[in-house]
C-alpha cells in the first residue's frame, strides 16, 4: 500500500470516528435558535400598531396555561396507562371526547330550563359527574375489549388497536351525535373576568388552571399514599412479582383505565366551557398534543405529564404569534397544529425522555 493511499485510509479513519450524531444535533440546535431568536426579535421590534399590546400577551399566556391545563389532564391518562402496560393508548382522545358529549346534552337541557344560572354549582356538579361517568365507562371497555385479549402480544399488535379504536370511537360519536359542531352551554358566572394582583384574568381560563392543579396534586396524593397507588406502581415496576406477591393485577389495569377516564371527562368539561363547542373529532388535535405533552414531561412521570402539557400549552399560545409574526407568516394561529408535532419531532431528536425523564421515559 503506497504512502498516499495509507493517509488517505487514516484521514477516512479519523472522519469515521467524529462523533456525526453529536454534530448534526448541535448544528440543527444552533439552526433552531437562531431561527426562533431571529422571528421573535422582528416581531418585539415591530412598529406601534403593527405589534400586540401587553395586554394581548398577557391573554396569550394566559390562554396557554389554560390549554395547557387541559393537556396535563389528559397526558395523565397517557402516562398512566404507559406506566402500566407500556402502551400508547391513542384511543384516550376520544375517551376524552366522548366525555364532553356525554355532558353537552345535559348542560344544554340545562341552559334551556334556566337551571344552569338558578343553580350553577349543582348543574356544574351533576355535568361533571356525568362527564366522569361516560368517560370512565368508555375507557374501561376499551381496557376490557380491545386491550386486554392483546396482553402479552408484541407491541405493534395493541398500538394499532389503539389507531383502530380511536377511528371507530370518532365514527361511532359521528353516527350517535352527527358531524355538526354544537355550541356547549356554561354558567354566567364564569363569563368575564377577574382582577388578580392588578391583572384581569378570563374566569374560565382560571377555573380551568385551578382544576388541573388540583387534579395533579390529588392524583399524586392517591399514587403516593393509598394502597391502591402503591399497587399500581408495583404492577408498574414489574406485574409478574407483582401478580406473585398477591396483587390482582388486573384490576390494578382497570382502576388505572378508569382513573385516566376520570382525568379525561373533567378535561372534556373543562375543553367543551372553554371554548364552547363540541364535535366528533374535538378529540384527535387535544389526544396528539396530549401524547406530545406527555412525550415532553417523560412519559410514565406524573409530574413530566403536567410540565409537559403547560410547556405545550404556552408553546402552542405563545410560538406563532411571537415567532411567525416577525417572519410575515399569514394567518399564524393556523399553524399551532405545526407546532406541537415540531415539538413532537425535537423532543424525539434531542431528549427522547423528555424533560423529566432520563434515556428512558419513567414508570409511574
Amino acid at each position: 500500500m503506497g504512502t498516499d493511499q495509507q493517509v488517505r485510509v487514516a484521514q477516512l479513519g479519523r472522519l469515521e470516528r467524529l462523533p456525526w450524531r453529536r454534530i448534526i444535533l448541535v448544528i440543527l440546535g444552533v439552526t433552531i435558535a437562531t431561527t426562533v431568536g431571529v422571528g421573535a426579535y422582528r416581531t418585539l421590534t415591530l412598529p406601534e400598531g403593527q405589534g400586540y399590546a401587553a395586554r394581548a400577551w398577557g391573554d396569550f399566556i394566559v390562554l396557554g396555561l389554560a390549554q395547557g391545563s387541559i393537556y396535563a389532564l389528559i397526558a395523565l391518562g397517557y402516562t398512566l396507562v404507559y406506566g402500566i402496560l407500556r402502551m400508547i393508548n391513542f384511543a384516550h382522545g376520544e375517551v376524552f371526547m366522548f366525555g364532553a358529549f356525554g355532558s353537552y346534552f345535559f348542560a344544554n337541557a340545562y341552559e334551556e330550563s334556566g337551571f344552569l344560572e338558578r343553580q350553577p354549582i349543582v348543574a356544574l356538579a351533576i355535568i361533571l359527574g356525568v362527564a366522569i361517568a361516560t368517560s370512565v365507562v368508555v375507557a374501561v371497555l376499551l381496557e376490557r375489549i380491545a386491550y386486554r385479549p392483546l396482553r402479552g402480544a408484541p407491541r405493534l399488535v395493541p398500538l394499532i388497536t389503539a389507531i383502530g379504536a380511536s377511528l371507530f370511537l370518532q365514527n361511532t360519536a359521528r353516527g350517535f351525535f352527527g358531524a355538526q359542531t354544537r355550541g356547549y352551554a356554561k354558567p354566567g358566572f364564569l363569563e368575564g373576568r377577574w382582577e388578580i394582583i392588578g391583572v384581569a384574568f378570563p374566569r374560565i381560563r382560571v377555573v380551568v388552571f385551578l382544576v388541573a392543579l388540583v387534579s395533579v396534586v390529588l392524583l399524586t396524593l392517591f399514587i403516593e399514599k393509598t394502597t391502591t397507588g402503591k399497587s399500581m406502581r408495583a404492577v408498574a415496576e414489574d406485574s409478574e412479582i407483582a401478580s406473585l406477591m398477591g396483587i390482582n393485577v388486573d384490576r390494578v389495569i382497570v382502576i388505572t383505565f378508569a382513573i385516566g377516564g376520570v382525568l379525561a371527562g373533567i378535561a372534556g368539561v373543562l375543553f367543551a366551557m372553554t371554548f364552547e363547542a363540541v364535535n366528533f373529532f374535538m378529540g384527535f388535535q387535544p389526544g396528539i398534543a396530549a401524547f406530545t405533552a406527555a412525550v415532553l414531561g417523560g412519559i410514565g412521570s406524573i409530574a413530566g405529564a403536567a410540565l409537559g402539557g403547560l410547556t405545550l400549552g404556552l408553546l402552542e399560545s405563545l410560538g406563532p404569534s411571537l415567532i411567525l409574526t416577525g417572519y410575515q407568516v399569514p394567518s399564524p394561529f393556523q399553524l399551532k397544529p405545526a407546532f406541537t408535532f415540531l415539538v413532537l419531532v425535537l423532543v424525539l431528536i434531542f431528549r427522547p425522555g423528555g424533560i423529566l425523564g432520563t434515556g428512558e421515559a419513567e414508570k409511574v
